[in-house]
């Protein structure tokens, strides 16, 4: 029977990741790799970026297209989440930038191992969330995705829990749009916005 876990987690904080730095808003990095020198310790990391944006503190060593790779060097004990994790001998991969933020999937035996991993992570960057998590199992039956909440405003949360819990979602509605909207104390304009950002967030969630 297939076991493990592959998860995908996500760094928010800018300073995570040098990488992540380098960017700003130029675009996202995508095939980043890093090798050690076996003397020194100290770590060559590239990344390729769509364009040719002005990174002034990497150096472009290739360009074909429309990507660019970029190089630059750091001292290993400079602190970065791959690192961390891999200190765990837990090896990242796919590693790659979104919208500033840094993100890498890893392979785990179990949920146990996971939050080992993850509860070691946050003692250095608290804000390492859990994008995505794929449990090995027999073909056809799917995987398992975890939603997190954090995602969600507080508003948000409210919103779907006092939806649910009045019967919007169910079939028949126990309660329509205006219905819950009262109990929240807000129009029905306003419901339908919270309502609709949050469910686009978490089928994002869902769907990535």
């Amino acid at each position: 029977m297939p076991t493990g876990i592959r998860a995908e987690l996500a760094f928010e904080s800018p300073d995570a990741c040098r990488i992540t730095q380098y960017l700003g808003d130029a675009g996202d990095a995508k095939s980043i790799s890093w090798s050690v020198a076996p003397e020194s310790g100290r770590i060559t990391e590239e990344f390729a970026v769509e364009g040719d944006p002005d990174i002034e503190e990497a150096t472009q060593v290739f360009s074909y297209g429309d990507r660019s790779v970029y190089r630059f060097q750091r001292e290993q004990a400079e602190c970065c989440p791959c690192g961390i994790v891999q200190d765990f001998d837990v090896p990242v991969r796919d590693v790659r930038t979104v919208d500033g933020t840094l993100h890498f999937a890893i392979y785990v035996e179990d949920m146990d191992e996971l939050r080992e991993v993850v509860i070691g992570v946050r003692n250095t960057f608290p804000d390492v969330r859990i994008v995505r998590i794929v449990r090995a199992q027999e073909a056809g039956e799917g995987d398992l995705v975890l939603v997190d909440r954090g995602e969600l405003t507080d508003r948000q949360r409210e919103v779907l829990e006092t939806a649910h819990r009045l019967g919007y979602f169910d079939h028949p509605k126990g309660a329509n749009a205006g219905e819950v909207a009262d109990e929240l104390g807000i129009t029905t304009s306003t419901f339908t916005e919270h309502l609709a950002a949050a469910q686009s967030k978490l089928l994002n969630s869902i769907l990535a």
